[in-house]
């Protein structure tokens, strides 16, 4: 069952074409944290109808995925929204540019849903900050290929993807969400690039990332999961300061801060 934790925890989010049912079965055995039945960038025009059929057979059979519909200002928007009436259910609402957008989806759907937005266009990042705010909302997604686009910019150029990153890793927090999952890496067959833009995700404060093929998935766990020398430094750090105050570990002062880290990731990966 997708709940709220499990959005939180993911490392991984598989898209999974809506048209394509076939692989809705073999998404959810592939190891992915998450699952994404996507109607809106995946499926072309003459396709949404029978991809929005496909996933509400899907779910009306007990198959779980978290959805993306397509964007508020799209004509396909309200078929989706009307689809997933009045159930419980995860969607990622993409372009989403202001907190209004959020309400008035959710007063749609069933008790108990929530949004995961899509922050991919310049009015949605420089609203992130009341967006990540809204209730409801559990996690944001960085749409890095759209962002790209808009502003006529490299996908592959962290330099200059960074500020965009950067805003929504703050709104986040600031927000109180958990921290975001990042784009996608369009190279499917280099693992070396997938790499190199999961450890810069991971450096941004990035705790996942959305895949768009299974082979992915190996790659992006390896990054994005604490390993054993972070877990071991944290259970020590933690030790050394048993009563919560400044502590030193192997010669390195341990703040407040530090402790803070320490038990987000012991809550995360030993609860």
């Amino acid at each position: 069952m997708i709940t709220r934790d499990s959005i939180a925890r993911a490392r991984s989010v598989l898209a999974v074409p809506g048209h394509r049912p076939d692989r809705f079965v073999k998404a959810v055995h592939s190891g992915a944290d998450s699952v994404m039945l996507d109607l809106e960038d995946a499926v072309g025009p003459d396709l949404k109808s029978a991809a929005r059929k496909n996933i509400s057979d899907w779910l009306e059979s007990g198959g779980e995925g978290i959805v993306r519909i397509n964007g508020v200002e799209t004509p396909w928007y309200e078929k989706d929204v009307e689809m997933l009436a009045g159930r419980r259910c995860a969607v990622v609402l993409p372009k989403v540019t202001s907190p209004l957008q959020i309400e008035l989806l959710l007063r749609r759907l069933a008790e108990g849903s929530f949004v995961i937005a899509l922050l991919e266009t310049a009015a949605g990042i420089l609203g992130a900050r009341e967006i990540c705010a809204t209730p409801g909302v559990v996690r944001a997604i960085f749409g890095n290929g759209d962002l790209a686009s808009e502003l006529g910019i490299d996908l592959a150029d962290h330099v200059s993807m960074s500020h965009a990153r950067s805003q929504i890793v703050l709104a986040s927090a600031a927000g109180g969400l958990v921290p975001p999952l990042d784009g996608l890496t369009i190279a499917i067959t280099d693992d070396q690039k997938l790499k190199l833009d999961a450890q810069h995700s991971v450096a941004m404060g990035f705790t996942g990332k959305v895949c768009i093929h299974p082979r992915q998935i190996h790659t992006v766990h390896e990054i994005f999961t604490p390993s054993s020398t972070e877990l071991q430094w944290a259970r020590e750090a933690l030790a050394a300061s048993h009563d919560g105050s400044v502590a030193v570990l192997n010669g390195k002062l341990v703040g407040t801060p530090m402790l803070e880290r320490a038990r987000r990731l012991l809550s995360q990966w030993e609860a």
